[in-house]
């Protein structure tokens, strides 16, 4: 089977505010086998879409390239917003060399509860995906789990928002499942009521739209 790594530590500083907490990125980042149009760094795949997302939530004029400046420039917008990346897994087994979560075998996780401890000034968690097999907030279920923390619903709606109480420092700190930056997830996006009141309102209106409407404000 297929050792899927997490090629990149989590991003994180003194002072960060909210992460974003998503899974593994494609195999080929593992193994060093980049495409044209990749960039080397958290959500680089050129296939993703939440750079674009963000590119244009905050016009950002981000290079889409293979390049140190392109990882620098990324990095700078995170630190200028207190962002930072802490993806929950830490490594899988697969049989297919594929992307997909559900692929995901004997997953380790990260210690999200140590992160937490670690860095206290974070006050809320960006799941780039929501409770589905494999996904970050599935997997940060199972932790919970694990540490007896209780998610507490605070929005039952697309984009669903909980709340936690750390076990150790006691703060609370929000969580939102946001609509995965994927094209896989277009279809989810596809059927909410929310995109196809929008739609219909803007024939052009499209998926990346709704996903740049959505993160708008949690970002």
């Amino acid at each position: 089977m297929f050792l899927h790594q997490h090629p990149y530590s989590p991003f994180l500083f003194e002072g960060v505010e909210k992460l974003i907490v998503g899974t593994l990125p494609p195999p080929r980042f593992s193994t060093g086998d980049l495409k044209q149009g990749d960039v080397d760094f958290c959500y680089g795949s050129r296939d993703g879409q939440l750079w674009a997302i963000l590119d244009r939530i905050f016009d950002l004029k981000l290079k889409f390239e293979t390049t140190s400046e392109a990882v620098q420039q990324r990095k700078r917008f995170l630190k200028s917003e207190k962002i930072g990346i802490c993806d929950i897994v830490e490594s899988a087994k697969r049989e297919k060399i594929d992307a997909s979560d559900l692929g995901m075998q004997q997953v380790i996780l990260r210690d999200m509860f140590g992160y937490l401890r670690k860095f206290p000034t974070v006050h809320t968690l960006l799941f780039t995906g929501g409770n589905s097999k494999n996904g970050p907030e599935y997997f940060f279920r199972k932790l919970c789990r694990e540490y007896s923390v209780f998610l507490e619903v605070v929005n039952d709606e697309v984009p669903r928002i909980y709340q936690f109480e750390h076990p150790e420092t006691k703060k609370t700190i929000k969580t939102v499942s946001l609509t995965a930056p994927s094209g896989s997830a277009n279809r989810a996006v596809g059927s909410l009521a929310s995109y196809k009141m929008m739609k219909k309102e803007n024939p052009d209106f499209n998926t990346v739209d709704f996903r740049i409407w959505q993160y708008s404000d949690f970002f």
